[in-house]
């Protein structure tokens, strides 16, 4: 495929993925409004602001126009995220296995009182459980624990 050829079909590729997303209520409005929502639900967590704000204190305003930007390419297929989310969550202070079933579990309320249409809600739930694992196994799966040769015998 020549890379005019290519260039025209990803952006015929985008225009489809957009109007599927905007068919079910996914457009970059809702995702400000998810994003800004979530967020400040985050921050007054217990247990998930503490961590969040210790990692983003003075930076806020940038993280909400990154993660805008992050759920932008991934549904959108914008292109308007580079980041490297494994890296941006390694050496972050007090993150847990557990903690992104929280963020979880406040995302899906989040989407819960705001999303558009249960098909939004569906795709976002989805997407962020994938997301999260990924992340979970990236930062913490340690391969050497499935090592057979490491079970203790009785």
């Amino acid at each position: 495929m020549h890379n005019s050829d290519r260039s025209i079909h990803m952006a015929a590729a985008r225009q489809r993925v957009e109007a599927d997303m905007n068919a079910i209520g996914i457009n970059e409005t809702f995702i400000g409004e998810l994003v800004d929502t979530f967020y400040g639900r985050v921050l007054a967590h217990p247990e998930l602001g503490p961590v969040f704000d210790a990692r983003l204190s003075g930076r806020w305003p940038d993280h909400l126009v990154k993660m805008k930007s992050f759920w932008s390419s991934v549904a959108l297929r914008s292109g308007a995220y580079g980041g490297k989310p494994v890296q941006a969550h390694t050496g972050v202070a007090n993150l847990t296995p557990e903690l992104f079933a929280k963020w979880l579990e406040l995302f899906a309320a989040t989407l819960d009182d705001i999303a558009p249409s249960k098909a939004a809600r569906d795709w976002f739930m989805a997407t962020a459980a994938r997301i999260a694992q990924s992340l979970t196994l990236s930062l913490f799966y340690n391969p050497a624990l499935d090592d057979p040769a490491l079970i203790v015998r009785k």
